[in-house]
């Protein structure tokens, strides 16, 4: 994937607070696909604060980056177009198999470049290595939990098998059953069928 001129492009610009302006995003993300040589065909512009989950034009440029709208993203910064370092990674990954190279211009990296793939390795390092640590830690607190006496799961339920047995006999249904005893028809078959 090397991005190269006549490229179609794309670019994002998020604004998260009212005192920001979003010219500077605005005039210098297309002077920077011109002097590229990109063809601008979209530009995506969200305002509002990086770590909402659902971001419009952010999910518009995603899934136009699906549809083979565009060749390449261009951002200002990373922090203007992802929430967290996974967030990041996530898209990139994505844009990786769109076959999309994705530009951060003040962070001069470019993933068509050999440097620009080296720093998304490292990214990709960084974040696998984020994964196994809250795994480390969630499988550590869950052990600390069970020496305390902590059950995981769902808690266990008496089941009157005898009156269940009595009511099934007199031709009341599962639902039936449920509804007097106050359990679930599952909760109740499966104390049955052991």
């Amino acid at each position: 994937m090397t991005t190269s001129k006549g490229a179609r492009a794309a670019i994002y610009i998020r604004i998260s607070t009212g005192d920001q302006n979003p010219d500077l995003q605005r005039n210098e993300l297309p002077e920077y696909c011109e002097r590229r040589g990109w063809r601008l065909v979209d530009v995506y512009e969200d305002h509002m604060s990086g770590t909402r989950d659902k971001r419009l034009n952010l999910d518009r440029l995603i899934a136009d980056a699906r549809r083979g709208k565009f060749d390449v993203v261009v951002v200002w910064r990373f922090d203007r177009f992802a929430r967290s370092t996974s967030h990041l990674l996530r898209a990139l990954e994505e844009f990786h198999s769109l076959e999309v190279d994705f530009v951060s211009v003040t962070e001069a990296i470019d993933t068509s470049t050999p440097a620009g793939k080296m720093v998304f390795t490292v990214l990709g390092a960084v974040a696998e290595l984020e994964r196994s640590i809250i795994r480390e830690r969630v499988i550590a607190g869950q052990r600390a939990a069970k020496r305390r006496g902590v059950r995981f799961g769902r808690p266990s339920v008496d089941v009157d098998v005898d009156q269940v047995n009595k009511f099934r006999k007199s031709g009341l249904s599962w639902r039936a059953i449920a509804a007097e005893t106050g359990l679930a028809k599952d909760t109740l078959r499966r104390a049955v069928e052991v």
